[in-house]
């Protein structure tokens, strides 16, 4: 059978996996005082630097059209930061790390700024800043047992304390990385580092539209989804009703569609969470391989009917959050190129121009349900084995 060809080693990609829990904001009159002033810091930073930012438009003719390109240069950092830093620590109030950090986020929010005018996607102005949050570096946080010190200013601090909240179990042993402060709310970054060894269980995907079909060495798995497109169906109507309230009630239209937004989002979360928890209790230690799939490119060749139940799919959520959780049960997952699975023959490797709901190989004669021949190929290129002419060294039956 072809769980005997399994891989006999392997390491991880990734050394840690990184966990992030939120806390409610207990300390907003110190907090506020930190990102006012920090907003201050940003700001003076930010018009600094767009000062000596060149931005230079280019026509250039395409064919029959005329294209006017853009190119922004900014001020190079190694260049500016000592006059750049001088000129904020005369309005810091601040610890001095701060004025780094600013300087940091600065040309972040220039950076991606300059990516998407480039491109078109973004006006020519100042970027505006709007709500400031400060990700406090290592060197101004100290942990002391379940709460966290931040330094304000020397000798000012605020703590923030996660003893008795509903995830202190699980971050115990775990290192705390740099806390964001927001107004409302605290954010905590934690990692864990992976364990060294090999999974005993090898598990094969593929993602379709109802259904995740998976193979396992000895057998077929198919995992239901209908539950899940229900629940966004019957969303979909009741949006539909409150679409029509918002657009004849102004602002509170546009708050109740908010909510209910947030709402669904939490459902459909709620919903993917605890597939992925039942998924991995049953197979913990486990290697998982996962399509890579791109929506974009199924839209090309879909029709108007199958676009829409596309764009339904939760496949990337589904990914995101079992590659999230896998290590926290000893598993790991790898994405593969999804390319000719479902049209390949995973006995001889001839492809089939087109394939109907049952994979008919004309070579070798191999008749297969075309979701499982594709669980079936992702399986094989997880385990890095080409396709042979023999099929009988694949246990496959001739």
């Amino acid at each position: 059978m072809l769980r005997n060809l399994r891989i006999k080693s392997f390491q991880p990609e990734e050394e840690y996996i990184y966990l992030t829990y939120s806390l409610k904001n207990d300390k907003k009159e110190e907090s506020r005082v930190l990102l006012e002033n920090y907003k201050n810091l940003l700001q003076k930073a930010l018009d600094w630097l767009w000062d000596r930012t060149r931005i230079e438009r280019k026509e250039v003719k395409k064919g029959k059209k005329v294209i006017t390109k853009v190119k922004i240069t900014l001020p190079k950092k190694k260049e500016v930061y000592k006059t750049l830093r001088d000129e904020l620590e005369k309005i810091n109030v601040l610890a001095s790390h701060y004025v780094d950090k600013a300087i940091s986020d600065a040309y972040s929010i220039l950076k991606s700024w300059k990516r998407r005018a480039e491109k078109g996607q973004a006006s020519l102005r100042k970027p505006r800043l709007k709500k400031v949050y400060v990700r406090v570096k290592s060197t101004l946080r100290k942990v002391e047992g379940e709460s966290v010190r931040i330094t304000v200013r020397p000798y000012e601090y605020i703590t923030f304390s996660w003893s008795h909240k509903w995830f202190s179990r699980r971050v115990k042993g775990l290192e705390l990385g740099e806390p964001i402060i927001k107004e409302d709310i605290v954010y905590l970054p934690f990692r864990y580092k992976l364990p060294w060894f090999t999974p005993i269980d090898f598990l094969a995907i593929d993602s379709n539209l109802y259904t995740l079909d998976a193979y396992d060495g000895e057998k077929f798995v198919t995992f239901s989804l209908k539950e899940l497109y229900s629940i966004k169906y019957g969303m979909e109507l009741k949006r539909g009703r409150i679409q029509r309230f918002a657009s004849k009630h102004g602002k509170k239209g546009k708050e109740l569609l908010r909510k209910y937004s947030h709402r669904e989002r939490n459902r459909v979360l709620d919903y993917v969470h605890k597939f992925v928890n039942k998924l991995l209790e049953m197979y913990s230690i486990t290697m998982f391989a996962v399509e890579k799939l791109n929506k974009q490119s199924m839209f090309e060749d879909a029709s108007d009917k199958l676009s829409k139940k596309i764009s339904k799919t939760v496949w990337r959520t589904i990914h995101r959050v079992l590659k999230y959780k896998a290590p926290l049960y000893g598993s790991f997952v790898k994405e593969v190129n999804p390319h000719l699975t479902s049209k390949s023959c995973p006995r001889c490797g001839w492809v089939s121009r087109k394939v109907g709901r049952t994979f008919k190989c004309e070579k070798c004669g191999l008749t297969l349900d075309r979701q499982l021949n594709a669980s079936l190929n992702i399986y094989l290129k997880m385990c890095g084995f080409p396709h042979t002419r023999d099929g009988c060294g694949l246990g496959l039956p001739r």
